[in-house]
């Protein structure tokens, strides 16, 4: 199987978590299916973490269901090491180690629901994709 090595940035994967409705949920269950190839990094995890304890309330999610999707997206994940050797980049310097992750691991896509913060990706060969497209693509 020929998987698409991808960033999946953290409004994908809360998407994903709060309506089972959208692209963003059918992106986490391909995620699941092992269609996607996901890279993470320590700095995506913890921000991973951070998003989903702050807003579980809103997702219906306990702290322990978190930790046990975080550490089932780690073992469906490859890890790679950054080490912020240029900043900044991109309009919201939050997002930089997400552009950072996929120039060290080499994967082509970001999947994102703000595409337009990742225009600078493509000086780095690197495309941004909403989680609709990527969809169209494994199709």
């Amino acid at each position: 199987m020929n998987r698409i090595k991808v960033i999946l940035d953290t409004n994908v994967l809360y998407a994903g978590l709060y309506s089972a409705l959208g692209a963003s949920y059918q992106i986490m269950r391909a995620v699941e299916r092992g269609q996607i190839h996901l890279v993470l990094s320590t700095t995506l995890v913890f921000e991973y973490e951070e998003v989903l304890k702050r807003d579980s309330d809103k997702l219906n999610l306990t702290e322990q269901k978190i930790e046990d999707l975080l550490d089932d997206l780690c073992l469906r994940s490859d890890h790679q090491a950054i080490h912020f050797l240029w900043r900044p980049c991109l309009s919201d310097p939050k997002d930089d180690h997400i552009l950072e992750l996929a120039v060290a691991s080499q994967a082509s896509t970001i999947v994102t629901h703000n595409v337009r913060d990742f225009k600078k990706a493509m000086d780095f060969g690197i495309r941004a994709i909403p989680p609709s497209q990527l969809l169209e693509e494994l199709k």
